[in-house]
């Protein structure tokens, strides 16, 4: 019997994966809820602290931050998702989508940064700008290097016994889930703009390593796809095989091959759109600063020329 996505043998004690397992078989642990709950609060306390003192706060970077940004997270990390992730390759590699390609995007659209330097007492406002004009900091958010990080690091996850190891140890997969979280943040929050984060390029400069990040991402699919009947290529095979039999296992890559190649391609399309807004927004009010620049020359020469 040919394996399907939705109904797999499964000898780990989970139930055969479906739509409905995103929901029924929800298992809460305490780090994702922690990685969830605290920047939740810690927002919305300080939207809450803007408002108290009259200041407007746009109403969709909440909601692109609690529901787009930790909502995903959430998604991927406490629902049906996290029970089978170390299961299904398949599943892994949604979650890996999630995190480090959508949750990131949405968190940055939130504008937290900004949030914190506005709502900040004077002391921990300092250490926030001291963190921001670090060293540190311009270099892991420098374009350069955030885009091999960002790039390079998948590669060196799963062809390498670093993957395998995360599946042996919970502790090691619970780092795993906030490495994607970080490589997707210094990646896309200088890229987007929004907070005044190290890193910020021109807009010409964004779309050219969006775009060079295409290729890679399909590279990668088609390498993790590549994977033989006879189990050539199947990547931690001592955890996989022994759970689903050597069919199933390769199906599993396939199938997560294919998704991070078509996912990876949609996102990375999708976000040149957005920068390509971004620049052209970014023209115009350049423009606009421009042709008022103009007008007030050459008001004070007709002044000029008056007296």
């Amino acid at each position: 019997m040919e394996p399907s996505a939705t109904t797999l043998a499964h000898r780990d004690g989970l139930p055969d994966f479906g739509p409905l397992s995103v929901f029924t078989e929800a298992r809460p642990a305490l780090v994702p809820i922690l990685l969830v709950a605290v920047p939740g609060v810690l927002y919305l306390l300080g939207v809450r602290r803007l408002r108290a003192r009259g200041d407007a706060w746009p109403v969709g970077r909440t909601v692109s931050f609690l529901v787009g940004g930790l909502g995903v997270i959430a998604l991927a990390t406490l629902s049906g998702l996290a029970a089978y992730d170390t299961s299904l390759f398949g599943v892994h590699m949604a979650q890996h989508m999630l995190l480090s390609m959508v949750a990131t995007v949405f968190l940055a659209l939130g504008a937290p940064v900004t949030l914190a330097l506005r709502t900040l007492p004077g002391r921990s406002r300092g250490v926030l700008l001291a963190v921001l004009h670090s060293r540190a900091a311009r270099v892991v958010s420098f374009p350069l290097v955030a885009w091999m990080l960002f790039v390079l690091s998948p590669f060196a996850l799963y062809f390498s016994g670093w993957y395998a190891s995360t599946l042996a140890s919970p502790a090691l997969h619970e780092l795993l889930h906030v490495h994607f979280l970080v490589v997707g943040a210094l990646f896309f929050w200088p890229m987007l703009g929004v907070d005044p984060v190290p890193g910020r390029s021109s807009h010409p400069f964004r779309m050219l390593l969006m775009a060079a990040t295409l290729p890679f991402h399909a590279f990668l699919g088609v390498a993790i796809m590549s994977v033989e009947p006879d189990g050539r290529g199947l990547l931690a095979a001592g955890h996989y095989v022994p759970l689903h039999g050597l069919a199933e296992s390769v199906f599993q890559q396939q199938l997560g091959g294919g998704l991070l190649w078509s996912a990876g391609d949609i996102v990375g399309l999708l976000f040149l759109g957005v920068l390509l807004h971004q620049w052209m927004r970014a023209s115009e009010r350049e423009a606009r600063r421009e042709d008022r620049r103009l007008d007030r020359l050459e008001a004070a020469e007709g002044e000029r020329a008056a007296v």
